[in-house]
């Protein structure tokens, strides 16, 4: 099974990248031949460089000849690309197509729809682009703060969406829950063109009972941003005294400091490994998000660590989090509600180790690396057999079944 996976980093590394990053390890560990199609943001140096990307963004010249070589050389069995914007563009499908290979595109985000790609405007949930003309970003400077810039990407949007391109040049897309999908189908994408198939981490291993300290306090990780409801966390812990540690940077990083003392510890920026540790050191994480979470992967993340999630009851985060039994939900902005469901489980360590257990139950029997592989070779396969109709003794995926179930 030979997977070329195509991916745009942005200039700040985030979830995707360690997606990316997981997957193609994972498809590695599975048997298949996989190479990486990979540019980067940091490219974008000068005012004519981002002068041509922002002209460039519905289609590439460039990207699809990048495509067409990483084709020919490598002789994929099936693409799978996780981010096109804004250099590779949607022009790598044309290349795909006209070399015959099945496309396979996760959706980590809202972009197809959304120039802000979060569906998030003014404090709240937005998706004025999904039922309505997507040059309404324009209007908001929903890209970046930028009405030009949003007229840009609003302009990418438009010109796909007239041209139908999602519905005629990708074979499948993976939306990492139900909610998310039922936003992209409300966008236009066909349902049946929808697979859902979360993501998911390294298994960090189950905490032995006495190995570690006693779990205490609760945590939040996230990229310090209005829409991760760093506002409504703090008002919230205006008079609780249970311990708040802080992890993140962003562009509240200076309501964070300033929120800091007493109860709460902000600790800026941290390596993966230190987060795992915090995760290992929590009672619960907070996540008090007040936008769509396409995933949310220290959702995951915490469950892997046998850590609880209280979280805001909206969009994937009300699916991944199942109220009493792997977390708390609390209503959308509502500080006075997160308080009293911290309350709660600083209060009852019966409930708190109850939840613990269903956070790593839920975990194994959902995210971990063995059950995404799964998943993932049942999509390809199924691409695979609509486009060349496959069966069982050629088709590269059943080989690559054959192997992990060997391993």
């Amino acid at each position: 099974m030979r997977v070329l996976l195509a991916h745009n980093s942005y200039q700040q590394s985030g979830g995707e990248d360690a997606v990316v990053a997981n997957e193609r390890a994972l498809l590695a560990n599975g048997g298949c031949d996989v190479e990486l199609l990979h540019i980067h943001n940091d490219e974008i140096t000068s005012f004519w460089h981002k002068l041509s990307t922002t002209l460039n963004l519905t289609g590439s010249a460039r990207g699809k000849k990048l495509m067409a070589h990483a084709i020919e050389r490598f002789r994929p069995d099936v693409v799978h690309v996780h981010n096109f914007f804004p250099l590779l563009t949607a022009s790598i499908y044309d290349a795909c197509r006209d070399a015959g290979v099945p496309v396979v595109q996760t959706l980590h985000n809202y972009r197809l729809t959304c120039a802000g790609a979060m569906l998030f405007r003014d404090g709240g949930p937005c998706e004025d682009c999904v039922h309505g003309s997507p040059y309404q970003a324009a209007l908001h400077g929903c890209y970046r703060g930028s009405r030009a810039g949003s007229l840009a990407v609003a302009r990418m949007i438009e010109v796909h969406r007239r041209n139908n391109t999602w519905n005629t040049r990708v074979d499948r897309f993976i939306a990492l829950t139900r909610f998310a999908k039922g936003r992209y189908v409300a966008a236009g994408i066909e349902p049946a063109r929808i697979a859902v198939k979360p993501n998911f981490v390294p298994d960090p291993g189950r905490m032995l009972p006495g190995a570690h300290p006693p779990r205490s306090g609760a945590l939040f990780v996230a990229r310090l941003a209005p829409e991760k409801g760093l506002g409504t966390l703090l008002k919230a812990w205006q008079g609780l005294a249970v311990p708040l540690t802080i992890i993140g940077d962003g562009p509240l990083k200076d309501v964070a400091v300033a929120g800091s003392g007493g109860s709460i510890t902000y600790r800026g920026r941290q390596p993966a490994l230190e987060v795992q540790a915090a995760m290992r050191r929590a009672a619960f994480l907070v996540m008090p998000s007040e936008s769509y979470e396409t995933f949310g992967m220290v959702s995951v993340e915490a469950f892997a660590n046998g850590l609880p999630v209280i979280a805001s009851r909206l969009g994937a985060m009300a699916e991944i989090i199942e109220d009493g039994k792997n977390g708390l939900l609390f209503r959308p902005g509502d500080a006075a509600d997160l308080a009293d469901k911290v309350k709660f489980v600083a209060s009852r360590p019966d409930v708190l180790r109850t939840l613990s257990a269903g956070a790593r139950a839920t975990y194994e029997a959902q995210y971990t690396p063995e059950v995404n592989l799964r998943a993932l070779l049942a999509i390809y396969e199924g691409v695979l057999k609509e486009r060349h109709g496959l069966n069982p003794a050629h088709d590269p995926v059943a080989t690559a079944r054959t192997r992990l179930a060997a391993s």
